[in-house]
């Protein structure tokens, strides 16, 4: 039976989050149950799997109102970029003549995310229902789950789940005894941080180098293969059943205005129970902190980064008065990104984890921008010798200004990902970078 909004919370809010395997723990609005060796179709269906796939194929819910559902949901992307699932799946063109993708971006790369692959690990028929729903909606008939070649125990399993949906008649022709096609895959990259963004995605999936395309055209008008393509993230599909069968209203109403509905963030760092916490949004940081057992060890909440590395780091006053969503953690200076929750406390030096953080994005720039390329090398070099106490005066102001000319000046956002670190890390710590410096003098007391 379907629940309404203040049904859902009461349950929420009654349960406290109990649920949990491995330290990760899943609010039961749509994981309940769940201990790690239910994943097969016939838990899944058991829970109330593909329920919403056969309500739209037996009462004839037309695309449109199931794009209306969506987009009054609220849902947005949960994959980093936060734009709403609704509106990007009324940009498919429904009269296109040829072949159309549908592509759900697993490629997850982002340092201190985890949700998605527990998704697929612990629940994968959730995310092939959740395609299968969004293909009818856009009139696709072809779809690629790719996965981070990475974790290829999860690729493994998604494709037995696969295996499990098409002998089932959940995926292949004629679903359920209706007109619907739909054929899905699953494809794995090859580690590669670059490939979470989806063109360069896209570039991978067809055997190329993956690398960033140009934009425009963006994949809804020339996507895999040349033709129209919608992506969205493993969280974002793995929303979309419950949306269906309780209605997008009751979605919106378990969040707030603009931010509808739950979230999975992935808490690590220094905390006593990392793990995946999934709370309606809005939720207090206070709360997410509370569910992860808090700070470790007693010690003091120092900085928190609250969307995955590239996030712009927080200190601890402006993060506690902060709710987990999109909006507030813009207004605060940062971004939800793709809710990786990195906690630091105050045993941390913020030089030592900018060096950590630079290099990653050193390492992991495809190379095929000049300023990317070349600048993330200079923000590694310049940290690394503030860190060993060579650096010299002129290295904060240069620090930021190899920053600031990265910004907005590559094809995808990996050069922005590694600049504001950077900036947010001076702006909100840079008397840690001056005190490694020998003899650093601030500009003021040098004018004087």
């Amino acid at each position: 039976m379907s629940m309404n909004a203040a049904q859902v919370l009461a349950q929420f809010q009654a349960t406290g989050v109990q649920t949990c395997f491995h330290n990760r723990h899943i609010e039961p609005q749509i994981y309940a149950g769940l201990d790690g060796t239910n994943w097969r179709l016939a838990d899944y269906e058991a829970r109330g799997g593909y329920k919403a796939l056969r309500k739209i194929l037996t009462e004839g819910l037309t695309p449109d109102q199931v794009i209306a559902e969506v987009k009054g949901s609220g849902l947005r992307g949960r994959g980093g970029a936060g734009f709403p699932t609704g509106l990007k799946w009324s940009f498919m063109p429904r009269q296109f003549p040829g072949q159309k993708y549908l592509v759900c971006n697993s490629d997850e790369g982002e340092p201190g995310t985890c949700k998605d692959r527990d998704i697929l690990m612990f629940n994968p028929h959730i995310v092939i229902e959740g395609m299968a729903i969004a293909a009818y909606a856009m009139g696709i008939s072809v779809g690629y789950n790719y996965i981070h070649g990475e974790i290829f125990q999860v690729y493994d399993r998604f494709e037995e789940a696969l295996e499990e949906a098409r002998a089932a008649g959940y995926l292949g022709d004629k679903i359920m005894g209706s007109g619907y096609n739909f054929q899905l895959h699953a494809a794995h990259g090859f580690g590669a941080y670059i490939c979470g963004e989806e063109t360069a995605l896209l570039e991978s999936l067809e055997g190329k180098k993956g690398q960033p395309r140009f934009k425009p055209p963006f994949p809804a008008s020339f996507g895999l293969y040349g033709k129209p393509t919608t992506i969205n993230n493993t969280e974002t599909f793995a929303a979309v059943p419950w949306i269906i069968n309780n209605g997008g209203q009751a979605y919106l109403e378990c969040g707030k205005p603009n931010n509808g509905g739950t979230k999975i963030y992935s808490v690590s760092g220094d905390v006593e129970l990392p793990g995946n916490y999934e709370v309606p949004m809005g939720t207090p940081f206070s709360k997410l902190l509370e569910l992860a057992g808090g700070v470790r060890k007693g010690r003091q909440l120092k900085a928190v980064i609250p969307g995955g590395s590239s996030a712009p780091v927080l200190p601890a006053d402006i993060m506690m008065a902060c709710t987990m969503d999109y909006d507030s953690i813009a207004k605060a200076g940062s971004m939800l990104g793709s809710g990786a929750v990195i906690v630091m406390d105050d045993s941390r030096s913020m030089v030592e984890s900018l060096k950590r953080l630079s290099y990653f994005y050193m390492h992991e720039s495809c190379g095929q921008c000049t300023p990317c390329r070349e600048g993330t090398g200079w923000l590694w070099r310049l940290v690394d010798r503030i860190d060993r106490g060579e650096g010299r005066q002129a290295d904060m102001d240069l620090l930021d200004s190899v920053a600031s000319d990265i910004m907005g000046r590559t094809i995808c956002a990996l050069g922005d990902a590694a600049a504001m670190p950077v900036r947010a890390m001076i702006k909100h710590f840079r008397h840690e970078f001056e005190a490694k410096i020998p003899g650093y003098v601030p500009k003021a007391a040098a004018k004087a």
